[in-house]
């Protein structure tokens, strides 16, 4: 009699938790570009001439990376607002970021506090990580080219930072610890997914780099699956 009163309690919190996920909402959408894209300078890696010795092609900077249809990669999207307080566990997947060819993939990247980083050094030649964070500590590693990965962990939230390195002028990426998991960063398909939300009225966020943030106020019910698209121009020249 015992056992089964112990195991009904965990069933009915069982139960609750798969009818939360499965009536959990989706926000989704996809992010392009407005009109005439920018022409950027070639970049130009003579200083390095390992860099330079990994790419065949003509390199151009991350800024604006445009899909088909101008949709735009490397823009960064959260809810900013309208959740309820709780404590979200963070994933222990790691997130990689590579640095070969002497660029940074990803060029915008997101964690949670406590979620392991692994940065790479495949390219065979000095690299030094420069984390320009402020909430977390500021952090300026040496990766010689015997040095072919370090790990690394965030502790605080904090908006978005920058990462380069010093050695290679170009190089430059974007960080972000958030203290929930309800974020997506789009690839060069412009598609953006927020899962599992519970229902509600949410100011969903788009972040670009030098194109700035766009808002939108988005509201879901139970299972929902809402889409929310977001445009980006140039700014207007005065």
């Amino acid at each position: 009699m015992l056992r089964t009163k112990i195991i009904l309690p965990l069933l009915a919190v069982f139960s609750s938790i798969t009818l939360s996920s499965v009536n959990a909402a989706t926000v989704s959408g996809t992010i392009k570009f407005q009109g005439e894209a920018p022409k950027f300078k070639e970049i130009k890696m003579d200083a390095d001439p390992i860099c330079k010795t990994l790419h065949k092609d003509p390199v151009f900077p991350q800024t604006l990376v445009l899909g088909d249809g101008n949709t735009m990669a490397n823009v960064f999207v959260r809810v900013k607002s309208g959740l309820k307080p709780g404590n979200y566990p963070a994933p222990t997947t790691e997130v990689v970021i590579d640095q070969e060819g002497c660029e940074y993939t990803p060029h915008v990247a997101a964690v949670m506090p406590g979620q392991p980083v692994k940065i790479l050094n495949p390219d065979g030649t000095l690299h030094n990580v420069h984390i320009l964070s402020k909430a977390n500590p500021e952090q300026n590693i040496a990766m010689p080219k015997f040095r072919k990965d370090i790990s690394i962990k965030f502790d605080k939230s904090e908006p978005m930072f920058a990462m380069k390195c010093d050695v290679h002028p170009w190089m430059g990426a974007w960080f972000t610890v958030q203290n929930n998991p309800f974020f997506s960063v789009t690839k060069a398909d412009g598609k953006f997914t927020i899962e599992n939300l519970p229902a509600g009225t949410y100011e969903i966020e788009a972040w670009h780099e030098k194109l700035g943030t766009q808002s939108a106020t988005v509201t879901v019910g139970d299972s929902d699956n809402a889409t929310q698209d977001f445009s980006f121009a140039a700014p207007t020249k005065k």
